[in-house]
């Protein structure tokens, strides 16, 4: 746990100012289908009017801790529970799930999993619906949270139907009618544009601070689900609490590092210009970081001694799209005029906010969609009549929801499928599938059913599934959505590795991180549009572009101005040097296995 004065007078005076809402004792929870206990010696309170962020590696039980609270644990998912777990002073295990829903609004993170009514207007009403709220009262209500998530023009749409971030937004609309007094989030961000996210988290605060209601936020994206601050962060390991104490205080720790969670950009390029981080600082958000002159004038140092940057390789056009156009409906284009070439063995991020045609434009481009107008050439032949399977030879596709992808029962069945169906020989489906599955962080589950996995390790059966069939080119939507950073880094390092044998890839993401770390450009859209195509470091100090991709800049050009250094500049040193440190972490790890291997 974190310790000190400091954290001991917050507790103090969190206890006699608030009630408290959650109360975790020497608790325990086990699955009935595990040997071992998920959650181990718990003790945790959460006080009326908190907002607390859970972080941890997948696996660590997050989800599980977040189950427990909402009543799925173990109501749905049965388990045996030791210790006590109060809600509001009452023990969740005597209030039934109908009776936790009383208290607990959740927002989950496979939103299709959520969706009752037909249409988005159905599906906010539809807790007032149980509740026989009055025709009048309810419509006023709907219209009302529909407004707060931007969805009054979807009303009549289908969840289903909706891009990843809109559907996130049904579901909060959803949750909001319920006016409970807690609010649990499981990835809130994790399908949201970067300008979105923050429109939520200020969203959030705004109920927050209005109502009084309590938010537990579960999230990988640490640095955006603290743009408005929070008041503690639990770190979870190994179905353990690691830490509980506030973002100040954990910042200054190592911790977080050790359990593989992503800080914030501005803190690795602080530790990177050897600055000592300190509570007094600020280091809950760039806004409220304050350096003093010596600190700024160390950063300006570290900036100016410039390493020298790789030049890109020129290579020949992999992918050329010229003039492509396309509508689901007559009259009304979700792609106008697309033009871009994609040279092989590049690695490219498509970025832009919800509902822009990412995912519409990944469609055409594997053939599951046919475009009205244009064409696509690939190594200069005209593909754009070739069918889905014909084009699957050149193109492999990895689906932004796993559950549109997954066809086996088994994650062993699942990977190797189209090895299968290739008609491989066993030994090379063996071994491929063996190396693809330990690559992606699901070697130790290659015998469970797909059923038991959380909706991160679904998502990372789909990539494997993809993999195995080496395509020459690779189209990842929101790749590492859901993944902690041990894996999201273990994921994009095989990417990178395939690309540098040559594989073409074209990445749709809202993780700016990801573009920043790993691509050197990035096609933005809005609006149906190509806006843009540039570098990552362009893009950030471009408002214009910013504002209309519906994106926002990062905490690295919030520290560029903070020391009077330019932003675009100062975010193509610290890309050098993190890809220079992660590169030396990658061959330690490597020499570290090798010579454990060699021990055994």
């Amino acid at each position: 746990m974190c310790s000190g004065t400091f954290f001991l007078i917050y507790r103090i005076g969190w206890q006699k100012m608030k009630k408290p809402v959650v109360v975790f004792e020497n608790y325990e929870y086990k699955y009935r289908s595990q040997k071992k206990p998920t959650l181990q010696e718990i003790n945790l309170t959460i006080y009326e009017g908190e907002r607390v962020i859970i972080v941890g590696a997948s696996g660590s039980g997050k989800s599980t801790l977040a189950h427990c609270i909402n009543g799925l644990n173990p109501f749905s998912y049965p388990g045996v529970q030791k210790g006590s777990l109060k809600l509001f002073g009452q023990e969740v295990s005597q209030l039934g799930i109908f009776g936790v829903s009383k208290y607990v609004g959740t927002v989950l993170q496979d939103t299709d999993g959520q969706f009752i009514g037909m249409t988005v207007l159905e599906d906010i009403a539809f807790a007032m619906e149980n509740d026989r709220v009055n025709q009048e009262e309810m419509k006023v209500r709907t219209f009302r949270e529909a407004e707060k998530v931007h969805l009054t023009d979807k009303l009549e749409a289908a969840p289903h139907d909706l891009s990843g971030g809109q559907k996130q937004r049904v579901s909060l609309a959803g949750v909001l009618v319920n006016k409970v007094p807690l609010l649990l989030f499981d990835e809130p961000l994790a399908n949201l544009d970067p300008a979105t996210g923050k429109e939520a988290m200020v969203l959030i605060e705004e109920i927050q601070r209005n109502t009084n209601t309590t938010v537990i936020i579960i999230e990988h994206r640490l640095e955006d689900a603290l743009d408005q601050g929070a008041d503690r962060i639990v770190l979870m390991e190994e179905g353990r609490i690691k830490a509980d104490c506030t973002p100040q205080q954990l910042f200054c720790t190592n911790l977080l590092q050790k359990a593989g969670i992503r800080e914030p950009l501005f803190l690795t390029a602080l530790t990177y210009a050897g600055i000592n981080l300190q509570e007094e600082m600020g280091l809950a958000n760039i806004r409220e970081l304050t350096l003093k002159e010596r600190e700024k004038e160390q950063v300006c140092r570290w900036f100016y001694e410039k390493e020298e940057i790789s030049c890109n390789k020129k290579s020949t056009p992999l992918l050329e799209v010229n003039k492509l156009c396309f509508g689901y409906e007559e009259g009304k284009n979700a792609l106008s005029e697309i033009s871009f070439t994609i040279a092989q063995g590049e690695m490219v991020a498509l970025v832009g906010q919800n509902g822009a045609g990412k995912s519409t434009l990944a469609k055409l481009l594997c053939g599951f969609e046919r475009q009205q107008k244009g064409e696509i050439y690939w190594k200069g032949k005209d593909i754009s009549d070739f069918g889905i399977k014909k084009r699957a030879g050149y193109i492999g596709y990895v689906m932004q929801n796993p559950n549109q992808m997954i066809s086996k029962p088994m994650v062993w069945e699942e990977v190797s499928f189209a090895l299968e169906l290739a008609e491989r020989e066993p030994s090379y489906i063996k071994e491929k599938t063996e190396e693809i599955l330990k690559v992606c962080g699901l070697y130790q589950f290659r015998n469970w059913p797909v059923s038991a996995l959380s909706y991160g390790q679904k998502k990372r059966v789909t990539i494997a599934s993809v993999l195995v069939q080496d395509p020459e080119m690779i189209i990842l939507d929101e790749p590492t959505a859901g993944q902690d950073y041990g894996h999201y880094t273990e994921i994009m390092e095989f990417l990178v590795s395939l690309n540098q044998r040559g594989i073409t890839i074209l990445m749709i993401t809202h993780d700016m991180h990801l573009m920043l770390e790993y691509t050197k450009r990035c096609l933005v859209c809005a609006k149906g549009r190509l806006i843009g195509d540039t570098s990552p470091s362009l893009l950030f100090v471009d408002d214009k572009l910013l504002e209309e991709a519906n994106l926002k800049e990062t905490s690295l050009f919030g520290l560029a101005k903070l020391c009077d250094l330019p932003p675009k500049e100062f975010i193509d040193r610290f890309i050098e040097k993190d890809s220079k440190i992660r590169k030396q972490m990658i061959r330690q790890e490597k020499l570290y296995s090798e010579r454990k291997e060699s021990a055994r």
